[in-house]
């Protein structure tokens, strides 16, 4: 575990219990999965590194562009799928052949592993990192060191 780590996880569990809310990103009053993690940037970090354009539901499925991965890149350092730690950033691919379009932060790892995501019709919970979660895992992150 790493205290940058931590710092992440813990900003992440304040955020337990805001609402769904698509295109949001307020603690509290609502957010979607990006939101989540644009709430933990700010709260950390201080300012966004780029403002977000509009986005639909099925973000950029249509054009079957990876967006939020190429953002995720552009932003945050990336990690082996397998090296797995507390404050990681995943990234899910909700269905084979779409493209990655939900985020979480891992929470716990191990045999009890867990994340805290925003998801639809529950909010901002804390679920167990389970086997059909875990498939869903194409990419992970973590925030830039020293910025927290």
């Amino acid at each position: 575990m790493t205290v940058q780590g931590d710092q992440v996880v813990e900003a992440a569990l304040g955020w337990i219990g805001t609402p769904y809310v698509h295109q949001a990103g307020r603690k509290g009053a609502g957010c979607d999965c990006l939101g989540l993690i644009r709430g933990i940037w700010r709260e950390r970090f201080g300012n966004e590194p780029e403002a977000v354009p509009a986005y639909s539901m099925d973000w950029s499925e249509p054009q079957g562009e990876e967006q939020l991965w190429a953002a995720a890149l552009l932003h945050l350092r990336a990690k082996g799928v397998a090296d797995e730690a507390r404050g990681d950033v995943v990234l899910f691919r909700m269905r084979q052949g779409a493209v990655a379009k939900h985020l979480g932060v891992q929470s716990r790892v191990g045999a009890d592993a867990r994340f805290i995501h925003a998801y639809a019709r529950h909010g901002v919970t804390e679920s167990p990192l389970s086997g059909p979660w875990r498939r869903r895992i194409v990419a992970r992150f973590e925030f830039p060191q020293g910025a927290l």
